[in-house]
């Protein structure tokens, strides 16, 4: 039932100088594939660490890269300029730059690419319009266009780093997969107008009814993913219920004109728990998914937690 929603990004110059204060340009590490793609990182210390490690002054969520993998030292030259010097700390898989491995430090270029593990961050001097423009465009990344919600792409990101905290403090958590019952109904009855604002007022439910520490994204479609840390499933089926009440007694727009007019829809909800049904995070969605399709086919409008039952009854 899964799917991932595109971003359409929309930015123009006169948007990125509007309150943009010029300032001198800045180092700065850019990710262009793995964790945080299209965040940048300023290198404004005289050392930053790169690696697996929770002491790492950058750390990747990637099981390639070592505990302390990698160090960018800012030294100045001759001419009392910055430079900004690559070195490998021992690595297991090494560090690469522009596709070669490095074997003594490396002074960095502007625009050298350097992969550690499954990540390559772009080593980049950013000016204030670079800093804006990228800011914008991580963002937007980060975020669905519609909702305001984390994208589907950013909340794997998020839910891979829960996973790592839960294990070094033993704590539980549970993933909820939500999905709007007969939504296409809605569409072929109202519009896709009244469907997409449909589906921007269940997430600002949502918001309301999750934790701040709580995370929770549009998964694709009418479909909406959460997962709930140091909570096990039986108090998330407590919160899987309020939401599937709210939802159901909320009034939704059914015209652009007449504010009288209302809809209501209902909607199904999936539950599976780390680490009691597993220390995946990938295999935790799928099991939260196989909860929400036989939530779909008990009825739908219901709750349902993963079991190993479901299973064997497929």
């Amino acid at each position: 039932m899964g799917g991932d929603s595109n971003t359409t990004i929309k930015l123009s110059i006169s948007d990125i100088r509007k309150g943009v204060v010029r300032q001198p340009a800045r180092p700065a590490l850019v990710f262009l594939h793995g964790d945080y793609i299209g965040a940048a990182v300023f290198l404004d210390r005289a050392e930053v660490v790169i690696g697996r490690s929770a002491n790492a002054d950058i750390r990747l969520y990637d099981s390639l890269a070592s505990r302390l993998h990698a160090q960018i030292r800012t030294v100045k030259s001759e001419q009392g300029k910055g430079e900004y010097i690559l070195c490998d700390l021992g690595s297991t898989n090494g560090t690469f730059v522009n596709g070669e491995q490095i074997s003594a430090p490396r002074r960095l270029m502007d625009n050298d690419k350097i992969k550690i593990g499954n990540h390559i961050l772009k080593f980049a001097l950013l000016d204030e319009f670079d800093s804006e423009f990228q800011n914008r465009v991580y963002n937007l990344i980060l975020h669905d266009e519609l909702t305001g919600l984390l994208s589907s792409r950013s909340f794997f990101a998020e839910l891979e780093r829960e996973l790592e905290r839960s294990k070094e403090n033993d704590f539980a958590f549970s993933v909820l997969m939500m999905d709007i019952d007969h939504f296409k109904a809605v569409n072929d009855r109202f519009g896709h107008l009244i469907g997409s604002q449909t589906i921007k007022q269940v997430a600002t439910i949502l918001r309301s009814i999750l934790r701040d520490t709580d995370i929770v994204a549009r998964y694709g479609g009418e479909e909406y993913v959460a997962f709930l840390p140091e909570t096990a499933a039986e108090k998330a089926m407590i919160v899987a219920e309020r939401i599937r009440k709210a939802i159901a007694g909320h009034p939704f727009p059914a015209s652009l004109h007449d504010p009288k007019a209302t809809h209501h829809i209902t909607i199904s909800i999936g539950i599976a728990s780390f680490p009691k049904d597993s220390l995946n995070p990938e295999h935790l969605v799928e099991l939260s998914d196989k909860a929400l399709y036989r939530a779909k086919e008990s009825g739908r409008n219901c709750v349902c937690v993963y079991s190993q039952a479901l299973d064997e009854q497929q």
